[in-house]
Order: C-alpha cells, then structure tokens, then sequence
C-alpha cells in the first residue's frame, strides 16, 4: 500500500471531520503548511498517524485547541516589517487624518503584537482617540494572549530599533507599564482594542472598516480560499478604504484587482476606489 495516498487521504479525512463537525474549514489551506504543521502536532502528541489524531481530537477539547494553535500562523512582533509602517505612517496615515472616526481591522492578528503597534502609531501621529481597533483570529489561544496586552519586556526592548525605524516618535517602552520582566500595554491603548474569534475560510464581513490589514495571511491559503478572502475583505472595506497585504502578497489576478490603486505598491498597501 501507498504510505502517502494513505497519509493524504488521512489528511482529507481530518480536515472533513473538523469541518463538519467543529464548522472550522481548513480545506482550502495551502496542502504542503498543513502537512507539516499536522505531522509536527502528531509528533508532539505521541501518536502513531493522523488517523489517531482524528480519533482523539473529537473527544477531547482541549487537543482541539491544541490543532487550532498548530494550523494558525503565530508569527508576530512590534513593528515587524519597519518599511511597512513606515510606508503606512507617510502614505495612509495623511488621508486618515481627514476621517472623524477610524475603524481597523486587523484579520489574523495572532497575538496582537501588530495591532498594538498600529495604535501605537495612531497615538503617535494624533490620531487614538478617533480609532476603534478590531483584531481577529482562529486560535483562541492566541486571542488570551492579545486580549492580556503582556508580553516580556525583552520583547518589547529588541523592537525598539523598528519603532524608530518607522519614524516612530519616544521610546517604545512609554506605551507600556513596564516591571522587570514583562511590559503591559497602556491602558489607553488596551481601552481602543476589541479581540475577537473569526475564522476567514467560513466567516462573513464584521462589519464596515476604513482600514483593513490582512498581512502574511494569505500566503498560507489556496487559490480559492485566497478568493474568497479577497471578496470578504473587499465587502468589508468603506469606498476609499485602506487595504494591508503582506510583503509576499498581492492584488494581481484576484477578483478584485480592478477595484484598487496602489498606495505604496512597494509596502502592499492599496486604496479601494469602487
């Protein structure tokens, strides 16, 4: 027998059950992540195959929030990608300005540490007290995290350098209640954020936002899911609104690529003009 068409359709089969049972799609993500980050959780769990895996995960809780951390993308930090807020700061930010309100959504936040640091520069540039933030993610886990706004202060102190780099304006730490070991964020800055669970492959719009960031999100998905997370954000973004892809992403032969002007086509950052 095949060991990989047997593992593939274990896969499938996984993936199905989840789906049908749980109501989280994860079918459409990128075959060569899941594979990996599957067979990396099987690993950890001492199993022998997938297949015990799918016996296992329907029975018990909190394996399944185990998967769900497993096949969500985690990778986060203050200010990572400097170019990008750099380019937001110099490009979207004058627009915003003339907004009386401000509504972001960051989809696929992780542990916050990106949306924090967008109202980080809002604050910075005049703009919190306008701003509503909405980050959103599938891991649950992830979601405490963000929702505690703590992180260590080793952290906070080795991205420094890229809140600079942005044009960022003090000390980074000054947006923290700082102890030895963790920073926590300010409460003015906690008091603008809502963290809530969403899932991009079945969910529909929140609601109507002026600037959207979806960064380093799509890269993990399939071409269809891809599509229909482009038709998802562009119904949940206003008329002028302001969309965030990652570095690796893009507008080119998606559905909705008419619909948009680069902002800062260097960054990914574009203008809905319809």
């Amino acid at each position: 027998m095949d060991t990989a068409i047997v593992q593939e359709t274990e896969l499938k089969l996984l993936l199905e059950g989840i789906f049908r049972v749980f109501g989280y799609d994860f079918r459409l993500y990128a075959p060569g992540t899941l594979r990996r980050r599957i067979s990396a959780l099987v690993a950890e769990e001492g199993l022998d195959s997938v297949s015990e895996l799918q016996g296992k995960v329907f029975r018990d809780p909190a394996l399944l929030e185990r998967l769900m951390s497993a096949l969500s993308v985690r990778t986060s930090g203050f200010f990572r990608d400097a170019g990008f807020y750099r380019a937001f700061r110099e490009k979207a930010v004058p627009l915003l300005k003339t907004y009386p309100s401000i509504r972001i959504w960051h989809a696929g936040c992780a542990t916050g540490e990106e949306v924090y640091s967008m109202a980080i520069l809002m604050r910075e540039e005049g703009l919190l007290q306008r701003c509503d933030f909405y980050g959103t993610d599938i891991d649950p886990d992830a979601l405490r995290v963000a929702a505690r706004g703590a992180y260590s202060r080793n952290r906070i102190v080795v991205s420094e350098r890229m809140h600079r780099e942005t044009g960022g304006k003090g000390s980074l730490l000054a947006n923290f209640n700082v102890s030895t070991r963790e920073g926590s964020i300010a409460p003015a800055l906690r008091e603008r954020v809502t963290f809530m669970r969403h899932n991009l492959a079945t969910d529909g719009s929140l609601n109507e936002f002026n600037v959207i960031l979806c960064r380093n999100v799509l890269i993990y998905f399939a071409k269809p899911l891809q599509n229909r997370v482009h038709e998802l954000l562009y119904a949940s973004l206003t008329r002028f609104g302001i969309l965030a892809l990652g570095a690796h992403e893009h507008l080119n032969f998606t559905p909705k690529e008419k619909h948009y002007q680069p902002l800062d086509a260097e960054s990914k950052l574009y203008r809905r003009i319809d």
